[in-house]
């Protein structure tokens, strides 16, 4: 298996020269990665060319990573009934720098692109209707990057005075709880409940 891997790569990495920029074979599946800007070329060619036949879409997901210039990962997933095999397709953009839609070559990305803009914002040049699909239209922020609170932004209630939904600003209702870090080997410097019971 991974040597026909192997020989596809080469077959794709010679076909689209300095588009895909290089490739990963782990647990059984190809990883390309590919320049953002000829994602549309590189995924019209997975589909037609005969010896990739890459005709089902899977999914559009995201990765943050905020140490990164280029902090996003777009990550793309085909199958090939014809071939019985899956590759996976990385490219790499930040957070003002659109990359092109798919959505002409594989309709299906349609409302994954969306779920990658509502939850990291990752932009799309040429989406039919880049809105956010999860969240609602006046949420702020991102939730799914690294730098998102983990309390959020607002809070929403339903209100019974005012018979309607309230957004309101995060409140934590207790205080945030003192953890005791020590290793349980060397044990914590005070008695915790029920280990008077042991030393009787």
């Amino acid at each position: 298996m991974s040597e026909a891997l192997q020989i596809l790569a080469a077959h794709i990495e010679k076909a689209l020269p300095g588009k895909v920029t290089g490739h990963a074979i782990m647990h059984g599946e190809l990883t390309l990665t590919a320049e953002a800007a000829s994602i549309v070329e590189v995924m019209t060619f997975l589909r037609e060319d005969a010896d990739c036949a890459f005709l089902s879409f899977v999914d559009v997901c995201g990765a943050d990573y905020p140490a990164r210039e280029k902090r996003f990962d777009v990550v793309y997933h085909l199958m090939s009934p014809r071939h019985v095999t899956r590759v996976r397709v990385k490219i790499e953009t930040d957070e003002a720098t659109a990359v092109p839609s798919i959505t002409d070559v594989f309709p299906g990305a349609n409302w994954f692109e969306r779920e990658a803009y509502d939850m990291y914002g990752i932009l799309f040049t040429g989406h039919p209707d880049l809105r956010r699909i999860l969240t609602d239209y006046g949420f702020q922020g991102h939730p799914l990057r690294k730098d998102f609170p983990m309390t959020g932004f607002v809070e929403v209630r339903y209100d019974d005075q005012e018979k309607r939904v309230v957004y309101e600003p995060v409140k934590l209702n207790q205080e945030y709880r003192n953890f005791d870090f020590l290793s349980p080997w060397e044990g914590a410097d005070y008695v915790l409940p029920g280990d008077e019971k042991a030393k009787a």
